[in-house]
């Protein structure tokens, strides 16, 4: 259930807002502009590589460093492989993380590190590890932690994470927006450097413009029926999300939104890619998530049974109209078993931007699910 009265008062979700989803939503824009900066004073803007890397292994835990491995991996596309290090361990503790490179790294390949604690001792030893492999080391992490004496020692370059404005760094928000955009943007400075992306000054700056306009559109203020992302959030209120995305940096996106809903919202949802999705999914719509699974549901008693969760579809894309694209067959395939579609499509613009409307539109969704989702937000 959802608390849609919730959603259109702004100060209520303030108050309810209590990891700040919404406020990293809203400076999301502001903790590019930081990281971007962090980089250049941290050297990544002066580097002259002598060559690409032959493959990019990012390590650091939790759904921050998956997202930015992700993301990353998009980007670079056909350049160099981009490869997450999953880690291993007994449990999800700073202390008992484990992180190993693989067999073949070696001189030739660059290892990032990105975490938003920085204590964890497995990415200390990791870092000494590629040290003595000859690897290039690059870790954004919080100034002054533990792990910068490592990266010290292995020669490498730290970048200190851009914290949020006007605040000290809250630990409950690292699957949220500005931790992600904090560890991301000084790797895309590094990347563009290295020649694996496009991601120059003016285009991080696009990137920030882009982040902070979309939050003017999704921001707390903004009524639900001219809000893109309290609409989206009103329309999964009682559905299990199908995200189904179309285009390079639109996967990612998707997979994060599946995360974020999981993690913070506590919202089960699949993310796959078209047009792979139809098969994958395309069951689960004639199912017991199907619209019309149950014939009696218009004489259920709204106030005493809770609904069943009905499949919904969530079409990401990113890629510009005109080319090749299974978007008309998605439709058909939702509308042939009545279910609901929400389409999310960005203005136009360079790759980076689309994306990072895309994050930011579905980040402030999953904020307002997390807030206003009966049973989540201490609201009940």
């Amino acid at each position: 259930m959802l608390d849609e009265s919730l959603l259109d008062a702004p100060d209520d979700l303030a108050r309810a807002d209590r990891r700040g989803l919404l406020r990293g939503a809203a400076e999301a824009g502001a903790r590019v502009r930081t990281a971007a900066r962090h980089a250049t004073e941290a050297g990544l803007a002066d580097l002259r590589p002598d060559g690409r890397p032959r493959a990019v292994l990012i390590a650091g835990p939790g759904t921050a460093a998956t997202g930015v491995a992700d993301l990353l991996g998009a980007l670079a596309g056909a350049s160099a492989p981009v490869i997450r290090l999953h880690p291993t361990g007994v449990a999800h503790a700073a202390g008992a993380l484990r992180w190993a490179l693989p067999g073949w790294a070696g001189p030739v390949d660059l290892l990032l590190i990105a975490t938003t604690d920085g204590t964890e001792p497995g990415l200390a030893v990791l870092a000494e590890q590629a040290y003595r492999r000859g690897c290039s080391v690059v870790a954004v992490a919080p100034e002054r932690s533990p792990l910068s004496e490592a990266v010290d020692g292995a020669h490498g370059v730290l970048v200190p994470m851009a914290k949020a404005p006007y605040q000290e760094y809250d630990e409950s928000a690292a699957a949220g927006p500005g931790a992600l955009w904090a560890l991301l943007t000084p790797l895309l400075v590094l990347l563009d450097k290295v020649g694996l992306i496009s991601a120059d000054p003016q285009a991080l700056q696009r990137v920030a413009d882009r982040l902070d306009r979309t939050a003017e559109r999704c921001g707390p203020a903004i009524a639900t029926y001219s809000n893109p992302a309290k609409t989206l959030a009103a329309e999964l209120a009682d559905s299990l999300p199908l995200i189904w995305s179309e285009g390079e940096g639109a996967a990612p996106a998707g997979r994060r939104f599946a995360a974020t809903l999981a993690e913070l919202a506590g919202r089960p949802a699949l993310a796959a890619t078209l047009p792979e999705a139809l098969p994958a999914h395309g069951v689960l719509l004639a199912g017991s998530f199907a619209a019309g699974a149950d014939p009696d549901d218009f004489f259920r008693d709204r106030v005493e049974e809770p609904q069943a969760l009905r499949a919904r579809v969530v079409l990401l894309r990113d890629r510009p109209t005109g080319g090749l694209t299974a978007a008309p067959a998605a439709r058909e395939l939702a509308l042939s078993h009545d279910t609901a579609i929400s389409e999310l499509e960005p203005e136009e613009g360079g790759e980076l931007e689309q994306l990072a409307e895309l994050l930011a539109v579905t980040d402030f969704a999953t904020a307002y699910l997390a807030l206003a989702g009966r049973g989540h937000s201490g609201h009940n």
